[in-house]
């Protein structure tokens, strides 16, 4: 950049401080519209500062990429980020599984089309969003190339923003043209006749069809408005053709000042997370804290599961990764919501709603599915209170509560039931509401939840024996399966112990039942267990090396796998294993029996038990992932102390007596 041109494009101070205040603006306003997601709300602003204040530094597009469940507020944000700092006119949303909104037929398979459409100018900052982008997959699941038709111009936008020109459809123009000059060659000699009108066929104002206007004035990059173009004559045209093919700096397309945000579900990268559609049951925190610790190189490896390596590189390293929603933000979206539609009731009708805590609470537990996000949150809050509010301001009219009072709203779980309640007329009225999941968590008999209760409390005791900290969950009212389960915290690295405490845990469930209802009585409940506890006691001696051979053990068909085969001998190894991790649960249980007893009331009484109860009934803490590994810090420092002990007695640089000191 030349003096010249670097003074013309200086920036005043005051206005680059009108704009950096005007993005802090921005930044709070969708926190109070966006709940839960601040964090990403602050990363993303300051990615786009640069862009922002200073536009004419930018040299290639600034690359935004969003990466989230669904429903956690990505599309949202580009929207409203769009209005809010001025750009909604030069706002362009491509859908990249081929159904974008507001694409005309000739711009179906090409952004820059799109662009060409809209009012970004070339050169000029403008916003691009490229949602729901893992579906434009470049790569199939067996890792081969796919044929991919639409929107090749994509990569090169990432690349540079510099488009070159279509010399097809620069062909196509200039055989448009040549039809164009023979036409009109005969024309002017032809017999005139003139029309209806009066007027001649060659003195008509228009030459041009508004359409083929719109290709010449898009192609050429002409700047004379649309209705002068139609006006042009073939020759006209193709001087203007001449002048552009004889101007090699014309011929590209220059939107390098873009802010480009890419959207989408990296399922791959939420393994275990997304595909759990129908859990309602797992606590919302729990997904929270797992998605939390996401990093960049997750995203690179989910998109490797669908596009090149080269194309991976063009999307960069701005990777902004969405947790699931807490419980937290879900509360607030819950109240949040639950207000709207009182605030529109007393609008509408004068009356007043004050919801009791009751309302929130049935809607949590009805509404929330942690991997799902928003949406159908907002599907059952309408389900559950839109209608039940509409019959009550009609009840209320028609029973002469004044306009201005104050109807108390509660919601009874057992009757599944929302209560209308106007206290100085004693006037009430209730209504049905579905709660579904209610009546799933409660469809165990006695004797069932009685078995579950014992089972789970076996794990959750057992858990907390061996690893000194409460389980995160320990549940038997489940709606989304017929059973009961506990959760506990993932472990950054297994030790050979931790797997033998495992294994112990595993079959606490069936250790408990033997205990409280006999052998005879034990049920098919404990498949499942003995299936993870033989895979972990099979890969324990098989695979990580803690039995008594050292070698990989397993079967193969493949002669470039190097493995021992001889698979028989391990399986004694295998039972033994499993025959002592189940009495060592069986001796937990029998020694702490009383306990297990109290961890039985509690779920039989609330269905569950908190990881703080839990944590205040075994008399220990609550663990991180961090905390899940042994002290190999701290093992290291004596390790080196001794060896460093050993080493001067060795040399003998010091006197044994100060040593022994």
């Amino acid at each position: 950049m030349t003096t010249d041109t670097a003074a013309a494009a200086r920036v005043p101070p005051e206005l680059m401080r009108e704009r950096s205040a005007h993005l802090a603006l921005v930044a709070a306003e969708l926190k109070t519209e966006l709940f839960g997601i601040d964090d990403i709300i602050d990363r993303v602003i300051e990615s786009i500062r640069a862009w922002y204040v200073l536009p004419h530094i930018i040299r290639r597009p600034v690359i935004v990429c969003l990466w989230g469940l669904t429903g956690t507020g990505k599309t949202q944000l580009t929207r409203s980020l769009a209005q809010k700092l001025g750009f909604y006119d030069r706002f362009v949303e491509v859908q990249m599984d081929g159904f974008s909104n507001g694409s005309s037929w000739r711009s179906a398979d090409s952004i820059s089309a799109m662009l060409a459409e809209s009012a970004i100018a070339e050169s000029e900052p403008g916003l691009l969003v490229l949602d729901e982008f893992q579906r434009f997959r470049t790569v199939n699941e067996k890792g081969d190339d796919m044929a991919v038709k639409r929107y090749q111009d994509v990569w090169q936008l990432l690349s540079d923003g510099r488009l070159p020109p279509s010399l097809s459809f620069l062909q196509e123009l200039e055989s448009s043209l040549a039809f164009s000059l023979y036409e009109h060659e005969r024309e002017d000699r032809a017999d005139e006749k003139p029309a209806k009108d009066g007027t001649l066929p060659n003195k008509l104002k228009f030459k041009l069809t508004p359409y083929q206007a719109q290709e010449f004035k898009q192609s050429l990059k002409l700047k004379e408005p649309l209705q002068e173009v139609m006006t042009w004559t073939p020759l006209q045209l193709q001087e203007r053709m001449l002048e552009f093919k004889a101007s090699s700096d014309s011929w590209e397309t220059d939107y390098s000042c873009l802010l480009i945000i890419v959207s989408g579900n990296l399922d791959e990268m939420y393994e275990g997370t997304a595909k759990r559609v129908e859990d309602c049951d797992t606590d919302a925190d729990i997904f929270h804290a797992l998605t939390k610790k996401l990093s960049v190189i997750d995203v690179k490896k989910a998109l490797g599961e669908r596009f090149k390596p080269e194309q991976i590189a063009r999307l960069g390293n701005n990777h902004v990764i969405y947790p699931s929603l807490s419980q937290s933000t879900y509360e607030r979206l819950i109240r949040s919501t639950c207000a709207r539609y009182v605030d529109e009731m007393q609008a509408s009708a004068g009356l007043i709603f004050d919801l009791h805590e009751s309302v929130y609470q049935a809607i949590y537990a009805n509404a929330v599915f942690p991997a799902q996000g928003t949406r159908p949150l907002f599907s059952s809050i309408h389900a559950i209170l839109s209608a039940p509010l509409v019959n009550a301001v009609l009840w209320a009219l028609e029973h002469d509560v004044p306009a201005d009072a104050t109807l108390r709203v509660s919601l009874n779980a057992a009757t599944q039931s929302l209560r209308v309640s106007h206290a100085e007329s004693g006037a009430s009225i209730a209504y049905p509401v579905p709660l579904d999941l209610n009546q799933l968590k409660q469809r165990a008999s006695p004797d069932f939840r009685a078995l579950l209760a014992v089972h789970e409390a076996g794990h959750g005791l057992v858990y907390g024996r061996l690893f000194g900290h409460a389980p995160q969950e320990v549940k038997i009212n489940v709606a989304s399966f017929e059973g009961g389960y506990n959760s506990y915290v993932r472990m950054k690295a297994e030790s050979r112990q931790s797997c033998l405490d495992r294994l112990c845990v595993g079959l606490a469930g069936r250790a408990a039942e033997a205990l409280v209802f006999g052998d005879d009585a034990c049920t098919t409940g404990s498949e499942s267990d003995f299936k993870n506890a033989t895979a972990l006691a099979a890969r324990f001696v098989r695979h990580f090396g803690f039995g008594n051979r050292l070698s990989r053990i397993d079967v193969t068909d493949s002669t470039e796998e190097n493995l021992n085969t001889d698979v028989e001998p391990t399986n004694a190894e295998i039972e033994a294993l499993l025959a002592q991790a189940y009495s060592r649960a069986q001796e937990l249980l029998v020694n702490d029996s009383v306990l297990l007893l109290h961890i039985v009331d509690e779920l039989l009484a609330n269905g569950q038990v908190s990881k703080e109860k839990m944590a205040s009934l075994l008399g220990v803490g609550i663990a991180s992932e961090e905390q899940m590994l042994m002290p190999y810090a701290e093992q290291l420092q004596v390790f080196s102390l001794q060896h460093e002990l050993m080493r001067r007695v060795s040399s003998a640089a010091v006197p044994c007596e100060e040593l022994a000191g």
